[in-house]
């Protein structure tokens, strides 16, 4: 399949995780076979914002992925804080560099040992163009296990320009298409209030549209704000809005 081709697919891909599925399968062609993909909206200062409001995929495990990031391992790991403040790509060759010069808190060298238990070793990191000062996302490709660092460094010479740019593309598309977290799915009456007060509609204009009392429309908006752990209905709509999952066309 030529470069073009693909990215014709990947922008024409319906959701989410078609799109996850078919990009894993092209890195896994480069040798890339772990991909972990992450991406805040709510980034202030030091903090990236509550995790469950992280957009995450990929095809690690879920072992890995809680320990990553419900326990904030993330924090620590060195190819994010190079992520968070550079653009562009970078070999994890520099972990090794850092480690030789003594850069490394103990906690930083914890995730990389941690990693290297899992022979998490090799690979290399985007870190994507923000368009926001609250915005940042990165992906981590990471070799197979037989995969030395060295010949990721090979592969990225033949073809590192096509994979930035399939990245890149993967990226932009992502935040086209809906993504619910794990921790933040609203139902569909949940969310079609929300549409319905995001078109300036009353509650009680809304309990008419939907055939529900005031009462119940209420009961739903609370719901929805609770799920995604705001304090304002407008907030709800602003965050579902920023997940792309507000009028969304069913596949």
């Amino acid at each position: 399949m030529t470069l073009v081709s693909y990215l014709e697919d990947v922008t024409n891909a319906p959701t989410t995780e078609a799109l996850w599925d078919m990009h894993c399968r092209k890195m896994s062609e480069f040798g890339f076979t772990r991909i972990f993909y992450g991406r805040t909206n709510y980034r202030h200062g030091t903090s990236l914002g509550d995790p469950d409001d992280f957009v995450i995929l990929t095809n690690h495990n879920k072992e890995y992925v809680d320990w990553f990031i419900r326990e904030s391992h993330y924090y620590h790991a060195p190819m994010v804080k190079w992520a968070l403040e550079n653009e562009g790509f970078a070999s994890w060759s520099i972990i090794k560099d850092m480690m030789e010069s003594g850069l490394l808190t103990a906690d930083e060298l914890a995730v990389v040992q941690r990693n290297a238990q899992l022979n998490f070793t090799c690979g290399y990191t985007i870190s994507f163009k923000s368009i926001s000062p609250r915005s940042k996302g990165a992906i981590a490709l990471t070799g197979h296990e037989t995969m030395s660092q060295a010949e990721a460094d090979k592969v990225w010479a033949k073809h590192g320009h096509e994979l930035v740019v399939m990245n890149n593309v993967v990226h932009l598309k992502i935040l086209t298409l809906p993504y619910t977290s794990p921790e933040r799915g609203l139902t569909k009456r949940q969310l079609e209030a929300l549409h319905w007060v995001g078109d300036g509609k009353t509650t009680a204009d809304v309990a008419l549209l939907m055939g529900l009392t005031p009462a119940t429309v209420e009961k739903h908006l609370r719901l929805a704000r609770e799920v995604l752990n705001v304090e304002t209905t407008a907030q709800a709509v602003l965050k579902a809005a920023m997940l792309n999952q507000m009028y969304v066309v069913d596949y």
